[in-house]
């Protein structure tokens, strides 16, 4: 019965990183600890809105693109009016001295003067506005402003893919476990009935003891069986609740189903397109945002300008008194500042040549990601036929396993066949179970992977 198991604790030990990752944001929020338990009925559809909207990890995607938002406000700044305004207020408590030529008095040459200028109290306040007029890096900066912004929606996009195809995975395997606890409720049952049999026998005089002893011991293997199965059922669930960002404490249903004629009838086709795949989509932003930067470090080759208004008011005098009349004077200023690079120690050309490697780089990444896609594709077709055809054969194989226990059951009831045989039978259907349903869900994988590998998800 391990084999039964397989699948669902081959994804324990992603779905445990899945909690650690969310943890500190599913522990300890305000107001929920008195809260009642809530009931959620999901299909797939639902368990996927449910998740995009409740998980940390696209929460934190969607924080990302905020963010950027924010960082392009920030450039757009930069091509805006820059107003600042002034103030100041100086109390000369000695006021300077000033030395002038003794010559201008009369006085002999090489002597000096000392006179106090200014007075003792003096003010200012203004206002200084400054404006790019032409600086190649910002304008450049604000042309990328959209693909910055398309680069993080993308990588959102992605997470939510990931995130999906994790909780398609899940969610079709504890569907199938809920089939699988059926099956191990009818062996129950099935083994229940043979024990009773195996009794009457005995009591009969048709059987021996040993017959009974048999019985009760692979009742009691078939129940462990069932105990482990619904452990790890629970621990799915919870796996689940994390990966949708759920509380703990509340109950989630399955609505969906999933049979062998879903299955079946599932079809792949061949046509697909590169640029349907997020990751594709991502690398082509991530191309043009590298050919932004190799442009905006060309511009730093250009002449920058920038303009200059100034407006303020000074008052000087010998007592502080700001609101006095006809001791303030204004001054203004417009200005026109123009910087020209003439060599920098090849900075610039350092920083143009490292844009087109990674440009470069990227371009490598694009052509390896198609490479890669037809891989993904072409893999998951293969693994879709075989899943199909293993299917196919393991379903003949348990509907026979099925009939040969049915048979060899009717003939030890009657007193033709052994204890032996009839053991032998049951181990085989449950074999036969467990191998079915393994092929199963690797055929929902192999579809599922599909799907992912066309970005058809």
């Amino acid at each position: 019965m391990n084999r039964r198991f397989k699948q669902l604790r081959r994804l324990i030990p992603g779905l445990m990183i899945l909690m650690a990752l969310n943890a500190s944001a599913q522990q300890g929020s305000p107001g929920q600890a008195s809260s009642s338990p809530a009931i959620y009925s999901l299909s797939l559809k639902e368990a996927i809105d449910y998740a995009v909207k409740n998980s940390v990890m696209v929460k934190n995607a969607l924080l990302d693109l905020k963010i950027q938002e924010q960082s392009n406000r920030a450039t757009t700044s930069q091509a805006l009016p820059q107003v600042t305004g002034s103030l100041g207020l100086t109390d000369y408590l000695q006021i300077p001295t000033t030395l002038i030529p003794g010559e201008f008095t009369g006085q002999p040459a090489g002597t000096f003067i000392p006179l106090k200028f200014g007075t003792k109290w003096s003010a200012n306040g203004g206002a200084t506005l400054k404006q790019v007029l032409f600086d190649g890096q910002v304008f450049v900066g604000l042309q990328a402003r959209q693909a910055s912004l398309d680069f993080y929606s993308k990588k959102q996009e992605i997470t939510e893919q990931m995130l999906r195809v994790n909780i398609y995975k899940i969610y079709y395997q504890l569907l199938l476990s809920h089939t699988q606890v059926e099956q191990s409720d009818a062996n129950i049952a099935k083994q229940k009935e043979l024990l009773h049999s195996s009794t009457e026998m005995f009591k009969n005089g048709f059987s021996e003891k040993l017959d009974v002893d048999k019985a009760n011991v692979q009742l009691a293997n078939l129940e462990s069986d069932s105990i482990q199965l619904s452990y790890n059922i629970s621990n799915g669930y919870l796996g689940l609740k994390v990966l949708l960002g759920m509380p703990i404490k509340d109950s989630l249903v399955l609505t969906d189903t999933l049979t062998y004629d879903m299955i079946r009838e599932a079809a792949l086709g061949d046509d697909y397109k590169y640029t349907d795949r997020h990751e594709y989509q991502l690398l082509e932003i991530n191309k043009r945002l590298n050919e932004y930067d190799v442009k905006r470090y060309k511009q730093m080759y250009i002449p920058t300008a920038n303009l200059t208004v100034n407006y303020s008011q000074n008052q000087y005098s010998t007592k502080f008194d700001l609101g006095k009349r006809n001791s303030w004077f204004p001054s203004s200023y417009v200005g026109v500042n123009i910087n020209v690079p003439i060599f920098d120690g090849f900075y610039k050309d350092a920083n143009i040549r490292q844009a087109k490697f990674k440009l470069e780089q990227t371009r490598n990444n694009i052509d390896s990601l198609k490479i890669r896609i037809d891989n993904d594709v072409k893999q998951a077709q293969l693994r879709f036929t075989a899943a199909l055809a293993s299917l196919d054969y393991q379903k003949k194989n348990m509907d026979l396993a099925e009939s040969v226990y049915a048979q060899t059951r009717k003939k030890y009831e009657q007193g033709l066949g052994s204890n032996t045989e009839i053991t032998s039978a049951l181990t085989d259907l449950k074999s036969a179970q467990a191998n079915y349903f393994n092929a199963l869900y690797n055929a929902v994988v192999a579809k599922v992977d599909y799907q992912n590998a066309i970005g058809k998800l």
